[in-house]
């Protein structure tokens, strides 16, 4: 069993993969985030939890953001982008709001480790994450997990740079400051 510095130093190296990520894909995407009506964000697990950390910061930017389903999440439309975040690419009820999205002609954009995934496939946009092997050091989806919340909250400076806003702009829609 490593210690806990090894198993920091194990998870910031993978963080060295984020700088495969395509900045034209990101900022193509957080356009299409800015153009839409709505945004909704979904995962299972810990990745719903990452993805609820990147509705609020939407919402604290003045957008419309939900996390599907919470009982205030509107129904999804063809004006609407779906960011919907699975490591494996395969988890049933990410691939079920997919489909549901797909339906209603919504825009699709998936957040997987997985390019040969279901959700991959699925996705009209794709952010694939690369991350290093799992490892007692960092076990399950915990590498993907945290290179997910590292991306998105990146592209959250991104759309403040592009929205013209700034950290006292945010500070005035969270919820503590109301």
């Amino acid at each position: 069993m490593g210690t806990v510095l090894e198993s920091i130093d194990y998870i910031l190296k993978n963080f060295e993969n984020l700088r495969d990520i395509d900045e034209n894909s990101i900022e193509k995407i957080c356009n299409l985030i800015l153009s839409s009506q709505n945004i909704f964000v979904y995962g299972v697990g810990r990745s719903g939890i990452i993805g609820r950390t990147f509705s609020m910061r939407l919402v604290q930017l003045g957008l419309k953001a939900y996390f599907v389903g919470e009982t205030v999440t509107p129904v999804v439309t063809s004006r609407d982008i779906v960011i919907l975040i699975s490591g494996t690419g395969e988890t049933q009820g990410t691939l079920l709001v997919a489909q549901i999205s797909k339906k209603v002609n919504a825009r699709v954009i998936s957040i997987t480790a997985e390019k040969d995934s279901s959700l991959y496939r699925m996705g009209d946009y794709n952010i694939l994450l690369k991350t290093n092997s799992p490892s007692d050091l960092a076990p399950l989806g915990t590498l993907f997990e945290l290179s997910t919340l590292v991306l998105l909250d990146a592209m959250v400076a991104l759309l403040m740079e592009m929205k013209g806003e700034h950290e006292d702009d945010m500070r005035k829609r969270h919820a503590i400051w109301v």
